[in-house]
Order: C-alpha cells, then structure tokens, then sequence
C-alpha cells in the first residue's frame, strides 16, 4: 500500500487506477492488477486478482445516527482467483467484495467494532458491531444468499475471543456454548487485527474473516506518525 497524490489518480466508469495499479469492472469480475512494494521487506507485489461473484446486492448499510458512515456490501459472495508472482501466492477460492464510504473520521464516531462474514448452507452471514461515541451500540445482522438477496436475521450472541498479538479486544457472534476461535493470521496491527475465524452458527461449523478495530488506539497522538512511516508515500505516479 502506498499513499500516491491526485495526479497518481484516473478513473472512469469502470476503471479505477492509484499509480502502477488499478482495479477494473468488466461486466461481471472485477480485476484488480497489483504492482506495488511491500513492507517492510521492500520486496515487490506484482499480479492479478480476479473476483467473480455470482450477483450484485442493492443493500447499503448506515453505521450511524447522523448517516455519515455507510457499508456497502456489493458481493458477500463470490468466488476469487489469485496470481500473485510469489511461490505459493497462487490459488482459488471463496471470497467477497464490500466497501466503507464516509464524510467523517472514524474515530469522531467510534470507540470500537467488530466484523465478521462467514460462509453458511445458502449463502454467507455478516455480522456488524460496534460502540459509537454517542453510547449507542450498532448490532447488525444479514444473510446474503447467493441470489444477491439480504435478509436481516437474529443474530446469535456476542462471545470473546482471545486478544490478538497487540492485545487488541475481540469478539465475535457465535451459537451458545461454541466460542469462535481464531484459525489463521492475516493481519496484526497496534489498532486492529484480521484473521480467518471458526465458529458455528444455526449448529453449522464455519470458518470466515473477522476484524476488529480499536478506534481509540488509532486516535492515540502516539500511535498516528507510526502509520507515517510505515505506509511509504509517493506525491506524484
């Protein structure tokens, strides 16, 4: 990931280019052409995801009172294909396609959540938490079925899970009695933590993709000129 000025930016209606890489709608897969640098190895990512989902969702769902966060789930789900040009970085698979909009900060509206998509017989589940600055809570609960269809569902409750490396808290919806558990790591950061999940809902055993987001260590003055370093940037293309 590198942060690349508005020159380094082109889009159309289908297209969608930051630098040397681009993400491309062709009518039905979206192709997403990798050409970036790694850290903190500085080690080169170079190739090509392709994301096939079999429908679209119309569903666009507001995080919060005064509607300046939304999620926008396209496709929960889809399957996907990847040739990374790293051994073993070629494979196929199940996967999704969501998106975050906003027109404020994240951390001006809330403390914490979680997230969590997990594949289930017809479809896949997705379940939302999160503590908002206001004292509100966000619960939110859908199935999408394979069709593109969403259905709001009752969400079974909130277990823990163990902290990740960072001590980040995490929690995440499960039957009674059948904690989730983490499986696999994808990503550990001071604030926020992914990684691939199994639990069991409806009595089904499921393995999926859960995060969890501590707003109020990102908004730490401390922690803010870490992602400086980190994430290279680049002005021009």
């Amino acid at each position: 990931m590198t942060e690349r000025g508005r020159t380094a930016v082109r889009q159309s209606a289908d297209t969608f280019q930051v630098g040397p890489s681009q993400m491309h709608w062709d009518g039905t897969d979206l192709i997403i052409d990798l050409n970036e640098i790694s850290t903190p190895h500085a080690q080169r990512i170079q190739g090509r995801v392709r994301v096939s989902p079999p429908a679209i969702t119309g569903v666009e769902v507001v995080l919060d009172a005064k509607a300046r966060h939304i999620w926008r789930p396209f496709a929960p789900n889809a399957d996907i294909s990847v040739d990374i040009t790293r051994p073993g970085w070629r494979w196929q698979g199940h996967g999704y396609l969501d998106a975050n909009f906003g027109t404020a900060a994240l951390e001006a509206d809330f403390s914490y959540w979680t997230w969590a998509r997990m594949p289930v017989p017809g479809g896949t589940k997705a379940f939302y938490d999160a503590d908002r600055r206001d004292g509100t809570a966000l619960a939110v609960a859908l199935k999408f079925g394979t069709d593109g269809s969403v259905t709001p569902i009752e969400a079974p409750p909130l277990q823990p899970m163990a902290r990740s490396k960072w001590l980040v808290r995490r929690q995440m919806r499960s039957d009674p009695g059948t904690p989730p558990r983490q499986t696999a790591p994808m990503l550990d950061a001071p604030f926020y933590t992914r990684a691939t999940v199994k639990s069991t809902l409806d009595g089904h055993a499921s393995t999926g993709v859960h995060e969890a987001l501590d707003l109020d260590r990102f908004a730490s003055p401390l922690l803010k000129p870490m992602l400086a370093v980190k994430v290279p940037r680049r002005p021009r293309f």
